[in-house]
């Protein structure tokens, strides 16, 4: 099972957004046949086999092996991945694009999408993915904001010339800077 399947296909994204074949891939996390999903669904083996079928189809779900139970052949299935990305040209821009101003929320949608690509796109099955992931939270007065983009732009131009010539291995860097929100239920202005 993959960590995490990327769906760029609208049949797989159809196959999916359907709150019952989300219950039953969240039931297919172990290997189970569709007779098993449908008790603990309290559902008819019939009617999982039906969505379970229309997974496999659209390759979210796997036959893992059979077994022969009283003379039929029932199938042992399980889900592709414990994550499911669905990519945002899925639904396409609306829209015209506005310029690459790198201080504008479009420009950081994109950034996005580009890393959930990229990292969707990587060898899972590789022994070693070297990565790292960092996220903090830093807290800059209005006035400073200028100052403090200034100094990032200037940290991470001293790394890409640093570590930019042509030997070793390539890694790609993405910075987001957002507001923080607060979570809801949290926010105190009720």
């Amino acid at each position: 099972m993959r960590d995490v399947l990327y769906l760029e296909e609208i049949e797989q994204a159809e196959a999916l957004l359907k709150p019952q074949r989300v219950e039953v891939l969240r039931q297919l996390a172990e290997p189970r046949t569709c007779s098993e999903v449908a008790e603990r669904l309290g559902q008819t083996p019939q009617r999982v086999y039906y969505h379970v079928k229309r997974l496999v189809e659209a390759g979210l779900v796997e036959l893992v092996s059979e077994r022969k139970v009283r003379g039929v052949h029932e199938g042992i299935y399980q889900a592709g991945a414990r994550s499911y990305w669905l990519s945002p040209r899925l639904v396409g821009r609306i829209g015209l694009r506005k310029a690459r101003d790198e201080l504008s929320l479009g420009y950081l949608l994109d950034l996005m999408e580009e890393v959930q690509a990229d990292i969707a796109a990587l060898d899972r099955a590789a022994p070693e993915l070297p990565s790292i992931g960092l996220s903090g939270e830093i807290h800059v007065r209005p006035e400073n904001r200028q100052e403090f983009l200034t100094e990032l732009q200037g940290l991470l131009q001293d790394l890409f010339t640093r570590y930019g010539g042509s030997e070793g291995d390539a890694f790609k860097l993405a910075l987001a800077c957002y507001p923080k929100t607060e979570p809801r239920g949290e926010r105190d202005d009720d």
